[in-house]
């Protein structure tokens, strides 16, 4: 068969490939009110993790000067998941997120376990930053009882989400500034540091030979490398927020590729450019692997109030990162509801556009902080302890990505031809990244504290599976099942004309 006749072909079965069933065109849809500031800002936000400020000493303790290149290898990786996630979103804008092509492209079921697991993975992500800003909070209002942060920040971030989709735009727009212009303040301070030479109290020179003068890059072998992509893998957690807000984003079509396209600068600029300057002005052995070494550097400068500052940034990006949570899982709830797959009432929108009965069920699963905060012997602990269980359910959402992108390439070639943002390296790269996530997983398990997660997952997928085994009984997805099959039949069949 020609390339020619394989596109007619394929082209012909592009009539069934539908995003959603018309059944929704009637009922009121979310707003497309995010411009293209909010949706760069949402991306670099989403980049710049807690993880990056409050988890990298400790990861720095692990794998020493090699944490750079733990940062740039899951960078690099992710850029692929990001392309092929931001292909799949514009071949059909009718949908809403990576969930929606999941179930799209792999079966009803890729949709409901997406779906669930990703709302799961931002409840437990949500726990974890509420656990930093109750941390920090104390260390700036010393005396302040834990539970206080962990009870009034839920409460302020639905505020914040409640009235419209812009204004959770605006929050993150500005949360975001806030990450940026701390980071690159840090790097400035930091650059001039090395530049003058500066000796700590200990003796220590800011120096970039420090990268590689103390045992060098890989001062605790091949070992303590891989044992800093557990907690760095957890950094990038939020990378893919720009495709859950696809279906509130003006002009997807240019906004998408340019906030993807941006993460290797980021990365460069952020993660990279930000613990280089750490370590060299630090000598990573010097790095409290309890407390965050953004505070730590500016108070070795004699910025006192540079590093309450920081504190004071650190709680922003946990903030920030609480509040796409919220945000996130609303908007998956009701795609999920709208499927058929939750509750009814989590599919309705208030008079603003907003899906606030999903907000208010997942914000209460939040004030599982306050009781993870009292049943550790640190907030460090404690947040380890959860991260290793987002950190696995992220890479299963990103996993996901990249089975659908799989077969969307195999079914939908006529779409992949026609792509105007194709997947760098389409035919191999996504095989390469999931392998790469097993070997993350396999990291994962070396250690105590981060083994918890491979542990709650198999756990919390069984309890999907048997959800899912009793929800695809309803005549709903009965159809939706029969529907997806004729659809497969019919895409297969005009692939092999």
């Amino acid at each position: 068969m020609s390339a020619r006749q394989t596109g007619d072909s394929a082209a012909s079965a592009a009539e069934t490939t539908i995003a959603r069933p018309s059944r929704h065109d009637g009922e009121p849809r979310l707003a497309r009110a995010m411009g293209n500031r909010h949706i760069q800002l949402l991306a670099i936000g989403g980049a710049i993790g807690t993880g990056l400020f409050m988890g990298s000493g400790k990861i720095i303790s692990l794998a020493g000067p090699s944490v750079i290149i733990v940062y740039m290898t899951i960078g690099f990786m992710l850029f692929f998941v990001m392309r092929a996630m931001g292909e799949i979103l514009l071949s059909d804008l009718r949908y809403k997120s990576f969930s929606d092509f999941a179930g799209d492209l792999l079966g009803p079921w890729a949709g409901f376990f997406t779906g669930w697991s990703y709302w799961f993975f931002w409840v437990v992500t949500g726990v974890a930053d509420i656990v930093a800003i109750s941390g920090y909070l104390t260390v700036l209002a010393p005396g302040t009882p834990l539970w206080i942060p962990a009870l009034v920040t839920p409460l302020v971030l639905l505020l914040l989400n409640l009235p419209t989709v812009k204004a959770f735009g605006e929050a993150e727009f500005w949360f975001a500034i806030v990450k940026v212009v701390a980071i690159v303040a840090m790097i400035i301070t930091g650059g001039v540091m090395i530049a003058n030479h500066f000796t700590s109290p200990d003796g220590a020179v800011a120096s970039l030979s420090n990268l590689w003068n103390d045992g060098g890059m890989f001062p605790h072998g091949m070992f303590g490398f891989i044992l800093g992509f557990q907690i760095a893998i957890f950094s990038f957690a939020g990378i893919e927020l720009v495709g859950t807000a696809a279906a509130e984003t003006k002009d997807p079509e240019k906004t998408l590729p340019r906030a993807i396209n941006s993460i290797p600068v980021r990365i460069i600029l952020f993660y990279v450019g930000a613990l280089v300057v750490i370590i060299a002005v630090n000598p990573w052995r010097t790095i409290d692997p309890g407390s965050s070494p953004f505070i730590g550097m500016f108070t070795l400068a004699g910025l006192g109030i540079a590093a309450v500052v920081i504190n004071l940034v650190v709680i922003t990006s946990a903030a920030s990162s609480a509040n796409s949570g919220i945000y996130s899982t609303s908007r998956m709830m009701y795609g999920l509801a709208q499927d058929g797959n939750a509750p009814k009432a989590f599919g309705r929108l208030s008079i603003r556009k907003v899906p606030q009965n999903a907000l208010l069920f997942s914000c209460t699963f939040l004030l599982a902080g306050i009781v993870l905060l009292y049943s550790g012997d640190s907030v460090i602990v404690a947040f380890t302890v959860v991260t290793s269980v987002a950190s696995v359910l992220t890479m299963f959402t990103w996993s996901m990505i990249l089975i659908s992108y799989i077969v969307f390439r195999r079914r939908r070639p006529h779409l992949h031809a026609a792509s105007s943002f194709k997947m760098p390296g389409s035919r191999f790269m996504p095989y390469v990244v999931l392998a790469f996530f097993v070997f993350v997983l396999v990291a994962l398990a070396q250690a105590a504290d981060t083994r918890l997660g491979l542990f709650v997952a198999p756990v919390w997928f069984l309890a999907v599976g048997a959800a899912w085994y009793v929800n695809r009984k309803t005549p709903l997805q009965q159809a939706r099942i029969a529907e997806w099959t004729d659809m497969a039949i019919a895409e297969k069949a005009a692939l092999s004309r």
